[in-house]
């Protein structure tokens, strides 16, 4: 009995793993599942194979007036083309990567329930992002929370000034990590260690072996045989009880 127990609880282990590998989020323009597109909006386009975002989403990524989250990048004035593509890359990472199942948490927001904690970003994609921003201003460093939302789209706070970004933020360390509250944790890992995520790539998407190398070096994943008995037995003496 006891080895049967084990069984399942391997398989249930496995599942979760094999579920988390390729999921979307529970937030407000995903879709429930991962699949096809056929063609996405420019910088999108690498998801098309298998994306969480529809094709009308990857559209409006690329609008300033997108009515995504009503979000103003020119805040501080007119965000320059070179800083804004980052911000455009990122928006298509968010809505259309279907492999961000290691870090996604639940929340409770009245626009989404899940989100994204500490995504391992590749070095050159977070350093390449915060040089092309360094010549731009704002007047936050967390850009969720804390703005004047009364016209119905973000403005500084009254409190908040408009300054130099690298003011704001630093290094790009700084920046990769604040400016979503933790979405995203800063790494010395290059895109080719196979270790980290890559907000910008070509043809086949990259990002499915790193999640799961992180999937299969998680703390579930890192369950003993012994303790796999241990849980057997006490699955089997409650069932006895």
């Amino acid at each position: 009995m006891w080895w049967v127990l084990v069984l399942l609880l391997s398989l249930a282990s496995r599942a979760q793993s094999l579920e988390k590998l390729n999921m979307c989020m529970d937030a407000k323009h995903h879709k429930k599942e991962p699949g096809a597109e056929g063609q996405l909006y420019k910088q999108c386009a690498p998801w098309k194979d298998n994306a969480c975002c529809t094709a009308n989403t990857s559209a409006e990524a690329h609008d300033d007036n997108s009515y995504l989250y009503n979000f103003n990048w020119n805040h501080c004035g007119v965000m320059t083309s070179k800083c804004k593509k980052h911000f455009t890359q990122d928006t298509c990472f968010y809505e259309c990567s279907p492999h961000l199942g290691p870090w996604i948490q639940q929340v409770d927001q009245s626009w989404r329930k899940e989100r994204i904690l500490y995504v391992p970003l590749c070095q050159e994609d977070c350093h390449s992002w915060w040089d092309d921003c360094k010549d731009d201003f704002t007047c936050k460093q967390d850009w969720h929370y804390g703005w004047d939302w009364t016209t119905g789209r973000n403005r500084c706070p009254a409190e908040a000034s408009c300054r130099k970004w690298t003011d704001i933020f630093p290094t790009a360390q700084i920046m990769c990590e604040k400016i979503w509250s933790d979405s995203y944790s800063y790494t010395n890992l290059p895109k080719s260690s196979g270790r980290c995520m890559q907000l910008w790539f070509t043809g086949k998407n990259p990002n499915e072996k790193v999640a799961e190398y992180y999937l299969n070096h998680a703390p579930w994943q890192r369950v003993t045989p012994t303790s796999l008995l241990l849980l057997a037995t006490m699955s089997l003496s409650i069932v006895l009880l």
